[in-house]
């Protein structure tokens, strides 16, 4: 599977729910690959709302969100996240710039929760660095 989210964010995303811990480059790439794949059925979910309305684009409401916060309060870019929306939906759809910051905004939220169990699951196994297998784990255990 190809990636779209850079893992340099993700990688800031995970570093602040750290503390002292060291973060693994591999458990960026995990969670970015996790972060991809909800974004993707969000997407999916948002499309089916917008097509009940008779919508081509997807709105910030599609995906449950009232109130856009600006893009610039985001660790997580508009770009890839777009393109991760239109990752599983047909071509046909539009992607509304509220809907991106929206859908960026709670993949960010997503990334904070993983991040915060996987330093839970870091320290909980003795270590000083945060791994993929932390991610994997967090998964296993919750979804």
């Amino acid at each position: 599977m190809n990636v779209e989210l850079p893992f340099a964010p993700v990688d800031t995303i995970i570093r602040r729910n750290a503390g002292e811990l060291r973060v693994s480059a591999d458990a960026s790439q995990e969670l970015a690959a996790r972060i991809q794949d909800h974004g993707s059925e969000l997407a999916i979910d948002a499309a089916e709302c917008a097509t009940d309305e008779g919508r081509k684009t997807l709105m910030a409401a599609d995906f449950g969100v009232e109130t856009v916060v600006d893009k610039n309060e985001l660790e997580l870019p508009v770009a890839p996240v777009d393109r991760i929306a239109r990752l599983e939906i047909d071509d046909q759809y539009r992607v509304s710039m509220d809907a991106r910051v929206a859908l960026a905004d709670i993949l960010e939220d997503y990334a904070d929760n993983v991040a915060g169990a996987a330093a839970i699951l870091a320290h909980h196994a003795d270590r000083r660095t945060i791994i993929d297998d932390d991610i994997e784990t967090y998964f296993s255990l919750f979804e």
